[in-house]
Formats: structure tokens, C-alpha cells, sequence
């Protein structure tokens, strides 16, 4: 049984922090109703609050109007307390040409959480009045933003509100095909959604011409098939102006523990007067070192191909990082182009435990298993020499569709973990290596092959030494925000010339070393001696 502050209560802490700032009290409303909610409950919706220092960054993002307006409408899509909005009008009170009237209309589908919002909102209204003698009307809505707009986006109809600034930090977690809220989002949906990315979309169809975007996200909208429908749509909708990256996954939302590369975007309703502009990318390891963060200038060509199949969005933090993108942007080849085919192995472990053993078994016929410990950075291990691990899979009629012929690969790990540094781990792999027609492959793993025909030794070693260098994980992380190596962004990945990919395999041939401090400097002088990189 949860136990919340009294409605008296509330009110009391308001009179008694009168004074404070909006966020203050925000924050601290915010603070008690942590500590005594359920955790469950709070991850069911996505639920993360967020921190002072992060909305007030946010708010930083406002761009001021050039001439004095009468009123701004503000939306707030995902309130929480509300704290986002008071960061928001705390700094558009804090310019010179601030409005007398100020519109927000809030969502939050909590509705013992709401409670507690709307004394908040009281709050920024009294101190709206008393400092700045500016009208504040708010409508605070408990329900669901998205089921909101739900009939309005599914057919496709002219949304009447249109506001002026929309800030939010939007719940995460995916949800069914067969939730409302995907049908009504079906234009930029694709296999199985998140929720922010619906409402980065109706929050975009919301916006003015000319409106402004601030939200914090998961930056894996940027890449990834599930997503390419609605970058498609999101950037007909919106300009991109600004965006910041945070180094630490941890860092932003450290209090509620959450494991999530985060990103902060500002964007602008399209204009029909367009105009060509500079997008501004900063970095900052944290929140602590935000008064420090690094800035640089791109075009947003750089950045996006608005005519490529994928639209993948690349946010390089650094000059050096941008020249990578260009690089592998003036390469022409591709898996595909070379005959190559990835695909993920089919082997589910839970599904076929009857048939997986860790050990030779009597009067069965036994073919090797690879799972994800058996590859390392260009070092492949099996068996096994730990106890108990599974190393084998019975060749039988039940498993003949699990198997795969045994012939030259390249393994590369679907996940990286924590303790990884590098997001790209790949191993070369050869048909001689073990004595079996099949092996068997767990869908941890990706494969990399040619579907008619062998790998060539030199295509393998250069491939892999490719994918585990430090230029192909630096660009792979302009684009790709979680743990995930997903087989259709490296079928898409850009290569230099096959000829020049089976080079660097005689390279590393003659050298006969392939530990990663030697594979990184072999990669980095074979395109230098190209002029094709030019990275001190």
C-alpha cells in the first residue's frame, strides 16, 4: 500500500519554500513521491524523473523570439512534476522580450501523480504573478498523450493545436503491435516500437511552422531498422538544430539507476522559406561537466543522407570522428555488393535444450555449437575449457533446420557488454578447424558468409580486421546508441573496394600478428598511405 503526501501537505511545503524557484519545488515534490512509490510500478510507465540540472540544461535550449510576443504556448507532453515546464518558463521570464501571457498544456497519465502536479503548477502560477506580473494559464490532462491524438494522427487529419515550444522527457519502453497507440503511429512504425519515438512524432506534428522540439531521448532513433520509418518522417517534420551527447550512460539520470545512452535534441517545425543552417553537436561526459562540454558546427548533409534507404542519423562528437563519417561515406562497397550475406545464428538455446550437451555423449552423433564465448577480437576458442559450458548439438532430423554447413566465416558478437570496449567483436573463422559437415550457431552470434562459395583467407582476415579496428567501432558509434550489433546496419555499412579489403588480409597475413594494438595501426597506415583518412 503506498502512502503519498497529503494534499495538505503540499500545500504547506509551498507556502513554507515560497521563495524558491518553480524547479525547486519541482524537484522536491518529485523527490518525496519517489521514496514512496513502488519501483514496479514507476518502470510499467516508463516513468523516469528528471533532474534538476538536466531540465534546466534542456531549457537552455530555448531560442528566444527577435520581436516581443504577446503569448507563448507550451506543451509538455510527459509531466511528471512538471519540472521540465518550470525550467522552460523560467528562462523565457528570465529574457528580455518574455510574453505577459503564458499557455502550457501538460499530460500525465499517473493520476496519483497528477495530484501532486497540478500543486506544483500553482505554485509557478502564484510566482509567475508575483515576480513577473505574467498571466499563466495551464490545462493539466491525466491520461495518455498518445491515445490523446490517436484518431487524429491515424487519419491523417490537420491537428488544430499548435504550439509554440514542446519540452519533454518521454517514457521508454516498447510496447505491442497490437497496442492503440501503434496503430495510430503506423506511418513510422516497424516490428516492435518504443513509445518515445510516438512521442517525438505526434509532439512534431503538434509544432507551429517554425515551433521549437526539446526532448531527452535514447539516442537509438538514430539507426536501426525499427526506427527507419520514423526518422524518415520525423526529419519531413522537423529541422534538426542542436543536439548534446552524454558519454556516460549513467550519468543523466544516475538516482533512478537507469542503463541508457541519452540524448538531448532541439528541433524546429519545417519553414516554407528553408534555409540551409549549421547543426551544433556537444558532448559532455555527464551533468557535472556540462559548463564544459565540447561544441562543433556540421552541416546537416554531414550528418544525415536524406536520400539513403536507411536515413541513419550519425552524431560524430568530435572533428576527428566527422572526418570518419566522410570517409566511409566516400567508400561505394557493401556486403551485398560483394556477395557477402550476414545472418544471425538460428540456433535459441532454451528452445533446443534437449538437443545441446556440454560434453561427447554415447551413440550420438554430435556437432560443434558456437556461442558468444567462443569469439574474441580476432581469436576464436572452441571447445571450451570451463566446466559445463555447452559446446555441442545433436545432428538428428529435429535439428537439421538449426544447422549450418561448416565453411569459412566471420563471427561477430551481437551484443557488447559493459566491461567491451569496443561495440564490434570479430572473429575469423575456418572450415578446417574442426572435423563436421554442420556446426550449430546461437542467435547471439551474427555470421558473415558467402552464400554460393568459400570466403577467400585474405577476404576473412581483412574483414575482421575491419570490423575490430578502432576507425570502423569510432563510426559504427556515430550512429549506434545501445549494445545491439544489428545484421541489417552492417549489411548496409559502407566498405572500401574489395581488392583493397583481401590487401589488408595478406597484410596481416605476412605479419602473422593479430592482437588489437597491431590490427589498429595495420588498419590505420593502409588508409593513411591512401590519403584517405587524414586523422592526427
Amino acid at each position: 500500500m503506498r502512502k503519498f503526501m497529503s494534499m495538505e501537505s503540499v500545500l504547506v511545503h509551498i507556502v513554507d519554500n515560497k521563495g524558491k524557484s518553480p524547479t525547486q519545488v519541482a524537484d522536491e515534490i518529485g523527490s518525496q513521491y519517489l521514496a514512496e512509490i513502488d519501483i514496479a510500478q514507476r518502470k510499467g510507465l516508463g516513468q523516469f524523473f528528471t533532474p534538476p540540472l538536466v531540465a534546466q540544461f534542456m531549457s537552455s535550449f530555448y531560442v528566444s523570439p527577435n520581436t516581443k510576443i504577446s503569448e507563448i504556448k507550451i506543451l509538455d507532453p510527459g509531466g511528471g512534476t512538471g519540472i521540465l515546464s518550470c525550467a522552460l518558463i523560467e528562462r523565457i521570464v528570465q529574457s528580455h522580450k518574455y510574453p505577459k501571457k503564458i499557455t502550457l498544456t501538460i499530460y500525465e497519465i499517473d493520476s496519483d501523480l497528477s495530484k501532486y502536479t497540478s500543486q506544483v503548477l500553482e505554485y509557478l502560477k502564484l510566482w509567475l504573478q508575483d515576480e513577473y506580473d505574467v498571466q499563466f494559464i495551464y490545462t493539466l490532462y491525466t491520461g495518455d498523450f498518445i491515445y490523446a491524438y490517436a484518431d487524429t494522427l491515424e487519419n491523417q487529419n490537420r491537428i488544430d493545436e499548435e504550439y509554440d515550444i514542446i519540452i519533454s522527457n518521454p517514457p521508454y519502453f516498447k510496447i505491442q503491435k497490437t497496442d492503440g497507440r501503434v496503430k495510430a503511429n503506423d506511418t513510422i512504425v516497424h516490428g516492435q516500437p518504443n513509445i518515445y519515438a510516438m512521442f517525438l512524432h505526434t509532439a512534431a506534428s503538434l509544432l507551429r511552422e517554425g515551433g521549437q522540439l526539446i526532448f531527452i531521448t535514447p539516442r537509438s532513433f538514430s539507426s536501426g531498422l525499427y526506427f527507419r520509418l520514423f526518422r524518415e518522417r520525423f526529419f519531413s517534420l522537423v529541422d534538426l538544430e542542436s543536439v548534446h551527447l552524454f558519454e556516460s550512460r549513467t550519468d543523466a539520470f544516475k538516482r533512478d539507476a537507469v542503463l541508457q545512452e541519452n540524448i538531448i535534441i532541439s528541433a524546429r517545425r519545417v519553414t516554407r522559406n528553408k534555409s540551409i543552417h549549421k547543426i551544433t553537436i556537444s558532448t559532455s561526459q555527464g551533468i557535472s561537466d556540462i559548463e564544459n562540454k565540447s561544441i562543433e558546427l556540421y552541416s546537416f548533409d554531414e550528418i544525415f543522407d536524406r536520400t539513403s534507404y536507411q536515413k541513419i542519423l550519425h552524431l560524430p562528437s568530435s572533428r576527428d570522428e566527422a572526418e570518419v563519417v566522410k570517409l566511409f561515406k566516400s567508400w561505394k562497397g557493401n556486403l551485398n555488393a560483394y556477395n557477402i550475406q550476414i545472418s544471425t545464428g538460428p540456433v535459441v538455446s532454451y528452445r533446443a535444450r534437449q538437443y545441446i550437451f556440454a560434453t561427447q555423449q554415447p551413440d550420438m552423433v554430435l556437432a560443434p555449437l558456437y556461442l558468444l564465448y567462443n569469439a574474441s577480437k580476432m581469436k576464436w576458442e572452441w571447445p571450451v575449457s570451463r566446466n559445463n559450458k555447452e559446446q555441442y548439438i545433436q545432428v538428428c532430423d529435429d535439428t537439421k533446420s538449426l544447422l549450418i554447413p561448416n565453411k569459412n566465416y566471420i563471427f561477430l558478437r551481437r551484443f557488447s557488454s559493459k566491461d567491451d570496449h569496443s561495440r564490434l567483436i570479430a572473429t575469423p573463422y575456418f572450415a578446417d578447424n574442426v572435423e563436421s559437415n554442420v556446426i550449430g550457431v546461437e542467435n547471439h552470434l551474427n555470421y558473415i558468409y558467402r552464400p554460393h562459395g568459400h570466403l577467400d583467407r585474405r577476404e576473412i582476415l581483412g574483414l575482421s580486421a575491419l570490423l575490430n579496428s578502432s576507425l570502423f567501432d569510432t563510426y559504427f558509434r556515430t550512429f549506434n546508441g545501445n549494445i545491439n550489433v544489428s545484421a541489417t546496419e552492417l549489411r548496409e555499412m559502407p566498405l572500401p573496394d574489395i581488392s583493397l579489403i583481401m590487401e589488408l588480409g595478406n597484410k596481416l597475413i605476412l605479419e602473422n600478428n593479430f592482437t588489437q594494438n597491431v590490427v589498429d595501426e595495420i588498419v590505420r597506415q593502409f588508409f593513411k598511405s591512401r590519403e584517405e583518412l587524414r586523422v592526427a
